[in-house]
């Protein structure tokens, strides 16, 4: 496993796991971050990523993707 600020660009990774306290977790579930959810990277800047997921266009910082496992 690997956390999301690793993943190639354009290519389709599924979640495996969702780290972080509580209020994080649920916090990156109501975005759509789930396990077994396909989510694809499509621009990356400092840490810094914008990904699809469930068909919508999410920008996440550099903390929030590291407690993404891919």
């Amino acid at each position: 496993m690997l956390p999301l600020s690793y993943a190639q660009h354009n290519e389709i990774n599924v979640i495996r796991k969702v780290g972080g306290n509580q209020e994080m977790k649920r916090h990156l579930e109501d975005m759509g971050f789930v396990t077994g959810a396909p989510v694809k990277v499509i621009s990356a800047s400092g840490g810094n990523l914008i990904v699809i997921i469930k068909d919508t266009k999410v920008a996440l910082d550099q903390q929030l993707a590291a407690k993404i496992m891919i």
